[in-house]
């Protein structure tokens, strides 16, 4: 992969072709930090953009305010049209699911619709910022906890653990799927499922110059900087990391998900207009923290932004992105 563009080419980028902005406001956060009134976390500010505080040593490369969250649920709503309107792919039809855990599980809104779905169904979501709603199904909770320490849930204890979108949050996909082995019931499922980073074209209309085609290098080299990945489908590691932990019958599902509504097919232009809004409501929540690693300063971020946007809207660069769904069962000897 190339390297990433000087942060001033955006600024300069977009100067030259600003003649519309089509009502871009680039994402610039609007977010009053003020409203956050939790005691549980005191969170690291960016640019008036909130993330997880570091001192209990979880990272977390996105921002946790609510600019985010919304297009945290728009995302659910995009997988969950992607997989055909289900909420996970392994086989638990016909399954007895009493007791279920949701790892990283944002706002909790996945985590809400398992446990509507599966009113029989005790079922945990954890993730390591208190952004879930209070008022839920009574066969619902939610907890504060990350999941790159020792779980401290009982072995044998459930019968389904679903992650999803934990990209550039883990150093150890092995040491996390070993966790989630021991604390699976035999016979029980793991369901993980990842984006990749890289917006690709068929056709060649993303260059690597566009800002579509360094959104990876940024992630990367982002990620880099971290110590945490965000190649996790194309470095096929869920599968190495399930193995690895110990499950049988391991089987995937790929995605190619359209960035915006280029897409002939109805379906894969509905998928990519929620796609694309996903990406607009929030970009710079997104990427915010990862260029400021790399040295960029809000300004060239800001410019990024609208370049991307352009890119995506004109719709003559036909981008998509990979996803990957993979799940397999904890053997009854594990």
């Amino acid at each position: 992969m190339s390297g990433i563009l000087p942060a001033e080419h955006w600024a300069s980028n977009t100067a030259a072709g600003d003649g519309n902005s089509d009502g871009d406001t680039a994402s610039v956060a609007e977010t009053d930090t003020s409203s956050i009134a939790s005691n549980i976390l005191k969170y690291r500010e960016l640019y008036g953009r909130t993330y997880h505080s570091e001192s209990s040593g979880a990272q977390y490369w996105a921002t946790n305010d609510q600019k985010q969250n919304e297009a945290m649920d728009i995302l659910h709503h995009t997988l969950t049209l992607s997989l055909d309107g289900k909420l996970y792919l392994a086989p638990l039809e016909g399954k007895k699911i009493e007791k279920v855990l949701d790892i990283g599980c944002g706002t909790g809104i996945w985590a809400m619709d398992f446990a509507d779905e599966f009113p029989a169904a005790s079922v945990i979501g954890t993730d390591i910022s208190p952004i879930q709603p209070t008022w839920v199904s009574p066969n619902l909770s939610f907890e504060i906890d990350d999941c790159t320490k020792s779980w401290t849930f009982p072995a044998d204890s459930f019968d389904y653990v679903h992650i999803r979108w934990m990209l550039g949050s883990i150093v150890d996909w092995t040491a996390l799927f070993k966790e989630a082995y021991r604390a699976l019931r035999p016979g029980g499922y793991l369901e993980s499922f990842e984006p990749d980073a890289i917006m690709k074209s068929d056709d060649g209309s993303i260059k690597v110059t566009d800002a579509m085609g360094q959104w990876a290098a940024i992630f990367t080299e982002g990620g880099r900087k971290m110590g945490r990945s965000f190649n996790i489908v194309n470095d096929d590691l869920q599968r190495k990391a399930m193995q690895e932990a110990g499950f049988v019958e391991v089987e995937e599902k790929n995605l190619r998900t359209p960035l915006g509504s280029w897409p002939k097919d109805e379906k894969q232009k509905e998928i990519g207009t929620w796609a694309n809004l996903v990406v607009e409501h929030d970009t710079e929540g997104h990427i915010l923290f990862l260029a400021t690693t790399l040295g960029w300063t809000r300004k060239d971020v800001v410019a990024y932004i609208k370049q991307l946007h352009r890119e995506i809207r004109m719709g003559k660069k036909r981008g998509y992105y990979h996803q990957k769904v993979i799940w397999g069962r904890k053997p009854e000897s594990g």
